[in-house]
């Protein structure tokens, strides 16, 4: 038994020089098999990593281009633009490729908080951090900022805007002809007291600063403020409150809010003078007697506006002007100047009190109010004590 399992195992075993050899040269392939297979793996695991290694990357590391850019291109920055949002518009338009890399520049650059909102001439596809300089260079803003203070006459506001635009003022005043072309609804134009509408843009160009593409019109323009009016005018709910607190239309409650703003001479008295506006007109049915609609009737003539104690009586009773408030009973026929949000403020929630008399009293502006003549008389002459010219009027 036991030979017979010697001799099985000696032929397994094959002592063969020549056998063993061919065993060898097997073994020796598999281990170069291995050897690629091994080089192979470390590839992949290499690839791997490198590629996960530039994905992880592509997180932290913005897109950006290289260089100054190419072919020039025109963005307009809104007013009141984060960072971001002007980054925004750059990606829009291909100046840069990410707005993360527009950000890390800003960041880098301390005088960006200083761009300001316009239409500037840039480059497509430029690096971020030349995107920051360039928008920070003057010469490559097309477009200018107009402020158009509050108080403003629609003819004054005209002179402004073609100095700021370059637009002729005669442009202006043929595109503010048809106001409701410009975007003012046409329920503006009622009233509840029965008197005549100025059917005209006075009152509507918002008092603002604007950015306006230097490519628009008059008409463009003009719409811009309108629409501007209608926002502001919109989110205070104005037309809605003076119709259900105050019973005035929204157009009355203008006119008082032009008042206001023409004769307060500080924005503290602006709800104390449209109250007096609404006694004057609605409660006693008097007449206003408030010079400035008077020199908004020399201004409508070509005539210079002047101060209250220069105004001659024939002037101030002009029969043929439909703004007068001096022998006509209520409100002008419209507004005389295009009031800020504090006047419509004011005449949509004027102060409570029973006053029918106010003056100017001191050199800043602020007024003092009164609710008999004889008051009011104490206060002109306290006005001219302190030097405001109304004495001998």
């Amino acid at each position: 038994m036991i030979d017979e399992l010697d001799v099985a195992f000696e032929e397994d075993a094959e002592p063969s020089g020549s056998r063993r050899k061919h065993r060898g040269g097997k073994g020796r392939g598999r281990s170069a098999v291995a050897l690629v297979l091994t080089l192979l793996l470390f590839a992949v695991l290499g690839g791997g990593v490198y590629f996960g290694y530039t994905k992880v990357q592509s997180f932290f590391v913005a897109a950006d281009y290289d260089g100054a850019g190419t072919g020039p291109v025109e963005v307009t920055i809104a007013k009141n633009s984060s960072l971001t949002e002007i980054g925004n518009a750059l990606v829009k338009v291909d100046v840069v490729k990410s707005t993360k890399a527009f950000l890390e520049a800003a960041e880098a650059e301390p005088r960006s908080k200083n761009i300001q909102s316009g239409t500037y001439v840039l480059r497509r596809q430029m690096a971020a951090k030349y995107a920051v300089t360039q928008l920070l260079d003057p010469n490559t803003r097309l477009s200018r900022g107009v402020t158009i203070p509050e108080g403003k006459t629609a003819k004054q506001t005209y002179e402004l805007l073609a100095k700021g635009t370059g637009i002729p003022v005669k442009d202006f005043v043929e595109a503010a002809k048809d106001p409701i072309a410009l975007g003012v609804p046409d329920w503006w134009f009622k009233r509840n007291d029965g008197k005549q509408v100025s059917k005209t843009v006075e009152g509507f160009l918002f008092p603002d600063t604007y950015e306006f593409d230097p490519k628009a019109s008059a008409e463009q323009v003009l719409r811009t403020m309108v629409g501007r009016f209608l926002t502001v005018s919109g989110e205070m709910a104005f037309a809605d409150e003076v119709q259900r607190n105050r019973k005035v239309s929204p157009y009355e409650a203008l006119i008082v809010a032009s008042l206001a703003q023409a004769e307060a001479g500080v924005a503290a008295d602006l709800p104390k003078v449209a109250r007096v506006a609404y006694n004057r007109a609605y409660v006693k049915d008097m007449v206003l007697q408030f010079d400035v609609t008077t020199n908004y009737w020399l201004e409508l003539n070509g005539k210079d506006p002047k101060h209250s104690g220069s105004l001659l009586t024939k002037e101030m009773e002009d029969p043929k002007n439909p703004y007068n408030t001096e022998i006509v009973k209520g409100l002008p026929v419209g507004p005389i100047n295009s009031p800020g949000k504090a006047a419509l403020i004011g005449s949509m929630k004027p102060a409570t009190g029973p006053w029918l008399f106010f003056v100017a009293v001191d050199k800043k502006g602020n007024s003092a109010f009164a609710v008999t003549d004889a008051e009011h008389q104490k206060n002109v002459q306290k006005a001219c004590a302190n030097g405001i010219d109304l004495c001998g009027k």
